[in-house]
């Protein structure tokens, strides 16, 4: 600061501090907010498309068609349904493998900021990447003026000055290997920027074999990223997390429960059995595939004799190791004397 006159010194100190801050306040603003994430449905959609044989003897079978046809400025898109969310993503929406949440205009997934770039933050995500890139080119360019400064003033040769300041000589090696990454980064999104295109659908190679229907020219697909509004958050995550209502259950004979309760909306919900793959065996509807939650007492002999006979007080059962029970649940005289010991 002391070696450019007319406080120059302090000026260029004072607006490397406010670039770095700029820099990690547009950080901030890519890592902490809401990509674009499309909240999960708790139940899948009702089936829309009837496919089975309509020969005799055969029923028609409601399915969910895996993919539906949508139509963006007259080109017809194919838009998946999503097995974990239980949605169907909405065009350019994609479903992130890391962040496990579908994600609208998916560009990619940036492990250095630790979140999704898509499309609430890419904006913010570039004019970080582009700042960066013209931070490490201003700390570059005023050391090497740096030691030019020294060279000049103490009438040596650039090693040595270089051996005076080296402080100097690590900034300028680390700036020259940041900027060909930052920058070449910057560049690639700008083409991006230019022709309306994601990363993802960049190296998908989605525009070789036709147009870009989102293309609108490179102005005006500047304006779409920096100029247009960002729409609202489609999450409260500062809402209470709504408690949920407990499954039904009967208890019967100390609880009677079916073991596989449950199964099919965990397999639904984590993305291990698809909807169509449940509608293809029946929804569970046909015999062969039936679980029964709830039992009337009557039907307790048709399951099992022994528990209608325990219900109807006729037999008692002798478990190895154990007193025999009378079947009119009265409290043994151990369970008695435990609880006058304990009182």
């Amino acid at each position: 600061m002391d070696d450019f006159s007319d406080s120059w010194g302090v000026s260029i100190i004072l607006v490397a501090v406010v670039f770095t801050i700029y820099d990690l306040i547009l950080l901030m603003l890519t890592s902490g907010r809401d990509p674009g994430i499309i909240p999960r449905n708790s139940h899948p959609p009702e089936p829309e498309v009837v496919d089975g044989n309509t020969g005799s003897g055969t029923s028609q079978t409601p399915r969910l068609p895996r993919v539906k046809e949508v139509e963006v400025n007259g080109k017809v898109f194919k838009v998946k349904y999503c097995d974990t969310c239980m949605l169907y993503r909405p065009p350019r929406c994609s479903h992130c493998s890391i962040c496990n949440n579908c994600v609208e205009r998916f560009d990619h997934h940036c492990p250095w900021v630790g979140q999704c770039i898509a499309q609430r933050n890419y904006r913010f995500f570039f004019m970080f990447v582009f700042s960066t890139t013209l931070l490490c080119v201003y700390v570059f360019a005023f050391c090497c003026v740096y030691i030019k400064k020294i060279k000049e003033s103490e009438d040596i040769s650039i090693l040595k000055a270089m051996l005076k300041t080296p402080a100097s000589i690590a900034l300028i090696l680390y700036t020259f290997i940041s900027t060909f990454f930052v920058g070449g980064l910057t560049c690639f999104h700008l083409y991006l920027i230019s022709t309306n295109q994601t990363t993802y659908e960049n190296f998908r190679y989605s525009y070789d074999r036709h147009s870009n229907p989102h293309n609108k020219g490179v102005v005006d697909n500047f304006k779409e990223i920096f100029f247009s509004p960002i729409p609202p958050s489609k999450n409260n995550f500062r809402a209470m997390v709504p408690r949920e209502n407990p499954m039904p259950s009967r208890s019967v004979v100390g609880g009677f429960m079916s073991p596989n309760m449950g199964k099919a909306n965990d397999d639904i919900e984590m993305g291990r059995k698809g909807v169509w793959a449940m509608a293809e065996h029946g929804d569970g509807k046909d015999g062969n595939n039936n679980e029964r939650f709830h039992v009337n007492d009557n039907e307790l002999n048709e399951l099992s004799p022994d528990m209608g006979n325990i219900v109807n007080g006729d037999e008692q059962i002798n478990r190895p190791n154990n007193h025999p029970r009378n079947a009119n649940w009265e409290m043994s005289p151990e369970v008695m004397a435990l609880s006058a010991r304990r009182a």
